[in-house]
């Protein structure tokens, strides 16, 4: 089938497909039951600790957080596989590219149309996550407030400003951007193995041994360093390995945010600048197997 190369590149066709494909990715009955599981474990995990308020508000954000990612992750992971072998089963995408629609247009409005779908899922768990926080906050305040009405007002308010402390800060934000950053290259990685695959199955299965390589790399890599002998060959293989394969415990920064720890922005540029380069990456690479592809 044609290809549609001569045609020139068009955002109108590209936010068309996004929102069809958008449509139909809010139909599936997996996006909510999994936004269900996230948003219910999200909400009732203040409910799971009877600690201090340093130690509760640490577990809230643990829970809420892994939840937010694990959730993320397996929405990119499923609503992406599905997405090609799907439209090339009912013939969707033979209707589509006889238009006036490049393969990179296609392409591309299918995985924004995912990566929308993961910005909206990910702003409604936020949301609930930080009515969660603020919610206990204010009771944890108002406790604190009656426990020491009697003491210092230098003392109240510090213990007050330790309690606020504890419930928000700033890195909750950068952190939800990586996990959002990493669905998007997951999604991005799905969309180029389903390219090659026939199955949404076959594709899930590859993601899933490619999601456990990515976070053993780090682990692999050290071992592989530590075992060979120095040379090039020896740098070389495990750099082929982490572009093929990207190092997801990079994206990995809820343990610092639960401790409190400031995220320094050099760190936060440069893991986001990875992960997009890497959704760049496996977008091309998406095309080029799947213009070859004969439809």
């Amino acid at each position: 089938m044609n290809s549609s190369g001569h045609h020139a590149f068009s955002f109108g066709r590209i936010a068309a497909i996004i929102g069809n494909t958008l449509t139909g990715l809010t139909r599936l009955k997996i996006f909510y039951v999994l936004l269900l599981f996230a948003l219910l474990l999200i909400g009732s995990s203040v409910f799971m600790a009877q600690m201090t308020f340093q130690q509760e508000f640490q577990v809230l954000k643990d829970i809420a957080l892994g939840a937010m990612s694990m959730f993320t992750s397996l929405l990119a992971v499923l609503a992406t596989a599905r997405l090609l072998p799907q439209d090339i089963e009912d013939r969707t995408a033979y209707t589509i590219l006889a238009k006036p629609v490049s393969r990179f247009e296609y392409l591309a409005g299918k995985l924004f149309g995912v990566v929308l779908l993961l910005a909206i899922s990910l702003v409604a768990m936020s949301a609930l996550f930080f009515l969660v926080v603020a919610l206990r906050e204010q009771t944890v305040l108002n406790d604190t407030t009656r426990q020491m009405s009697a003491a210092p007002p230098e003392q109240m308010a510090e213990a007050l400003r330790l309690v606020r402390a504890s419930a928000f800060n700033m890195n909750l934000i950068p952190g939800i951007a990586i996990i959002y950053v990493k669905g998007c290259l997951l999604a991005a990685l799905t969309l180029f193995v389903s390219t090659f695959a026939t199955t949404t199955i076959f594709t899930t299965i590859v993601m899933a041994f490619v999601y456990f390589i990515g976070h053993l790399q780090a682990i692999a890599r050290e071992y592989w360093l530590q075992t060979n002998s120095a040379g090039w060959m020896t740098k070389i293989f495990p750099g082929v390995v982490a572009l093929l394969f990207p190092d997801l415990q990079l994206f990995n920064l809820t343990d610092d945010i639960v401790a409190g720890n400031a995220i320094p922005l050099a760190l936060f540029a440069k893991t986001a600048t990875l992960g997009l380069f890497y959704t760049g990456f496996y977008l091309l690479l998406a095309w080029s197997v799947f213009f070859r592809k004969e439809l």
